[in-house]
């Protein structure tokens, strides 16, 4: 529970003249493997301006409490009690987990239980690094979960999804399932939880986090739980609420969930919310937020976006820094925002407005990076950034070597053809361990397609370069964009063979048409023939499309499988299992002064 207020009240008010107080909150799914940097950006500039915040990772809290023995073994009990052969009543769910799905939950169950405690302590510590022990644990949270999850089959928790049992691309389906006690596993953790500390805590307003789809439904079902039983402003925010920006407007039953929604950048609109609400002003001043009144929903004014060197160094003071399964703690920070180059067909960075990009100068990075090391003693930096400028690229990695490179640090980087060998093994001195290429495609042509503005030449050049610098290279690509033929991505899978050894891991998929990215926006520059918005998916930001040439979506999907299905196996995938587990595998590799292993060679 959140340490107790220092605010005074009586009879349960709270005085107009005492601090304004926030709870800011991140619901699951996010992989819990390091924090998300929404929070502490938000927590840190509302400190500044003399607010008391309370920020809640209940993404890392809820991971926690359901990977325990009480509650794997409760979950068994109700599936015995549900499912078991003792059971005198016919299962209340219309539909319901396979015979032996459910007798390997309730046999296997009870030792798996036995085990969780000791899979965590395994993950958060360097025992990770030992494959076949660090393997077995990942094995058991992966089960657990599975068992976790069964009660309210079909819905699915992972550690890096969370799959609803209703549509979270419709409000209806939002609306539903927010309510439905079968099939949400939120509803009593966070009753028991966070909604008693929310009572208890009284503040002003509460805002919820929702960066991706996967948080949709916990998200709303954190606004339903508080707007029924506390007496609060709620409001929610985040990169999926600001792709939705035009459909919340147009959906006033979702207001039930909430009170309000700030859109883009958060601080200032934040800040201003909640002096509003605390001091019982209007709304209507309010920048970005967009609200009920009454029977109406109004939208306000936008403002200019935030440049991020007049910002604050994120504030991670009270997240449970120690809860996160991870070997070693990784914080996140940016060198800017927005993305430099910003014109990828594929890509909705900016959500359809004009790219406001600002980015830090190294010498204020590296301060943000050092102070980061000396208040929490943190070794392992991960730039959540679009793409990191070579600007950056080349003068910060001096600074950190004169500092004595105490941290190791990776993030996303576009194949410019001014990054050379030289800054390679300088940004390596400097700590930098892994980077994160936008490959996208290897064909000339498809790459021509993507507006991506990287050359073959430069790509096979870094590749190799960065490799003999000591730098693991992980890769992004996908098939399937508009135009792209089966001769294309041959194109793409031979580069990645040429390059085998200079690859060391990789995530794949098919192209997807999201919104606001330029293809959905100028569909017929893009060869794309017709998007189809289905009505009851009001809350939609993937869609499907036709294609006036070149592979559909079902075949991109056939050619992603196919590929992967030629990939050689990994003994220990958990090495590979998410941005951070990594980048973590790639620092302990550098730190035993071994060879990088490549992705493609058994």
């Amino acid at each position: 529970m959140a340490s107790a207020s220092q605010t005074t009240y009586h009879y349960g008010l709270r005085f107009l003249d005492d601090v304004m107080k926030v709870m800011l909150l991140f619901p699951p799914n996010w992989t819990p493997s390091m924090p998300h940097l929404a929070l502490p950006t938000l927590t840190a500039y509302l400190r500044m301006h003399g607010v008391e915040v309370i920020q809640r990772d209940l993404n890392a809290e809820v991971f926690d409490e359901i990977l325990t023995y009480e509650y794997i073994m409760r979950a068994v009990k109700n599936l015995r009690h549900e499912y078991g052969v003792k059971a005198h009543r016919k299962p209340a769910k219309p539909r319901n987990p396979g015979r032996e799905q459910l007798l390997w939950a309730m046999q296997e169950g009870p030792r798996l239980a036995e085990k969780v405690e000791a899979a965590k302590s395994i993950i958060r510590s360097d025992t990770f690094f030992d494959g076949p022990v660090s393997l077995s644990a990942f094995e058991t949270i992966i089960q657990c979960l599975e068992i976790a999850s069964l009660p309210f089959y079909p819905a699915s928790l992972h550690l890096q999804s969370y799959i609803s049992a209703y549509p979270v691309d419709s409000s209806a389906g939002v609306l539903a399932g927010v309510r439905d006690e079968y099939h949400n596993i939120f509803l009593d953790i966070f009753r028991s939880g966070i909604l008693e500390d929310i009572k208890y805590e009284q503040p002003d307003v509460v805002g919820i986090s929702i960066p991706s789809m996967p948080q949709m439904l916990a998200g709303m079902t954190l606004g339903y739980l508080i707007k029924q039983e506390a007496d609060c402003h709620v409001t929610v925010g985040g990169p999926h609420i600001s792709m939705l920006r035009e459909q919340l407007a147009q959906v006033p039953a979702i207001f039930e969930l909430f009170d309000s929604a700030i859109v883009f950048d958060g601080e200032i609109p934040l800040l201003q919310l909640v002096e509003a609400v605390a001091h019982g002003d209007e709304l209507s001043h309010v920048p970005n937020l967009i609200y009920r009144d009454g029977d109406t929903i109004r939208v306000n004014e936008r403002k200019q976006q935030e440049k991020i060197q007049d910002l604050p160094l994120p504030d991670f003071d009270g997240l449970p820094l120690d809860r996160y399964l991870a070997p070693r703690l990784a914080l996140p920070l940016l060198t800017a925002r927005g993305c430099y180059f910003g014109k990828c067909a594929f890509c909705n960075v900016g959500y359809g407005e004009p790219e406001a990009f600002s980015q830090l100068q190294a010498e204020q990075l590296a301060d943000q990076m050092l102070a980061l090391h000396d208040k929490y003693g943190v070794r392992h930096i991960f730039f959540a950034d679009e793409a990191i400028s070579p600007r950056n690229l080349r003068l910060l990695p001096p600074i950190l070597e004169e500092a004595g490179s105490p941290i190791q640090w990776g993030g996303c980087v576009r194949f410019e053809k001014v990054i050379t060998a030289d800054m390679l093994y300088k940004m390596a001195r400097g700590g930098c361990t892994m980077i994160l290429f936008g490959l996208e495609s290897a064909s000339e042509q498809v790459i021509e397609f993507m507006v991506k503005g990287t050359e073959l030449e430069h790509m096979s050049r870094i590749l190799h370069e960065s490799t003999e610098a000591g730098i693991w290279n992980h890769t992004f690509f996908f098939f399937g964009f508009p135009g792209e033929t089966l001769d294309h991505a041959q194109e793409t899978v031979n580069f990645l063979y040429e390059h085998k050894h200079a690859i060391h891991s990789a995530a794949l998929g098919t192209f997807l048409m999201e919104r606001d990215s330029p293809a959905h926006r100028f569909p017929a520059s893009f060869k794309v023939k017709r998007i189809i918005e289905e009505p009851d998916k009001d809350l939609a930001i993937y869609f499907d499309y036709e294609v006036t040439e070149g592979m559909d979506a079902r075949m991109a999907d056939l050619v992603m499988e196919r590929f992967t299905d030629t990939l050689p196996d990994k003994p220990y995938p958990q090495f590979y299992a998410n941005d951070v587990y990594r980048f973590l595998y790639a620092c302990y590799i550098c730190e035993q002064e071994t060879v990088m292993p490549p992705w493609l060679v058994p």
